[in-house]
């Protein structure tokens, strides 16, 4: 398969860009950072070099993704993974401009990517968008990380439906804590943070299988998802808990 992944220098992306080269998949490896994909493309051996090819803008420039996708043609699988944190530390005094680059990245550069990629892509594609299991609560300091994160959630969720008559597929990724550079900054316990090998064999899993949605690790899903059906108070009691 020719296979396209943002995100793909560090993190879960890289860790997927390794395993689909290992089984003989074409990458197109993007990021914004030429120098960190070099390096992960020095990594192979040579018998997988042929099948990487680095793609570097940023998501975020919606001119630069036009022209960074606009001739690949011949894709059957976009893995749309770039992303970033921030959060809010005084909700009293906070700084909106953080918001916007959070949505500026997790939320548009979903959308500058798609715009480019659903125009070229043939019947029987996919494209697989990841998210986040913080849209299912009210986590503390998340406000501008998590409603990135459930805006994407919606967007790809509706695209799923109206993609579908085209024969391109759309498959919602939300993953809890895995073991990432934008994780280690955290200064909060995460509990059940799984390695990005982990999340990377899940996310190829469901791929393969064709799941309209993959959440990882399993346990953890459950346990938010029970979260997320109580009464809205609760939530905010509990959320509230964690923050003191």
């Amino acid at each position: 398969m020719n296979i396209l992944i943002t995100g793909a220098s560090s993190g879960i992306g890289k860790q997927l860009a390794l395993d689909y080269l290992a089984t003989g998949h074409d990458v197109y490896a993007c990021g914004r950072n030429q120098e960190k994909l070099a390096a992960l493309q020095s990594e192979l051996p040579p018998t997988q070099q042929n099948h990487f090819h680095a793609v570097v803008f940023d998501v975020t420039e919606r001119e630069q993704v036009q022209n960074a996708l606009s001739n690949l043609e011949q894709l059957d699988l976009a893995i749309l993974n770039a992303g970033v944190c921030e959060y809010i530390d005084d909700a009293k005094s906070f700084d909106a401009a953080l918001v916007e680059r959070v949505f500026a990245a997790n939320f548009f550069g979903v959308v500058y990517c798609c715009e480019t990629l659903v125009q070229h892509m043939q019947s029987g594609a996919r494209i697989a968008i990841v998210d986040s299991m913080a849209r299912l609560f009210p986590f503390t300091r998340a406000e501008a990380y998590g409603a990135s994160k459930a805006a994407v959630h919606y967007f790809a969720s509706s695209l799923r439906t109206d993609l579908k008559d085209h024969g391109i597929a759309v498959t919602t990724i939300s993953p809890g804590f895995v073991e990432t550079p934008m994780t280690d900054a955290n200064d909060f316990e995460m509990p059940m943070r799984i390695s990005v090998a982990k999340a990377s064999i899940a996310i190829q899993k469901g791929l393969a299988g064709g799941k309209p949605h993959i959440a990882f690790p399993r346990i953890f899903g459950w346990m938010l998802a029970f979260l997320h059906r109580l009464p809205y108070r609760w939530q905010v009691g509990l959320s509230s808990r964690m923050r003191s």
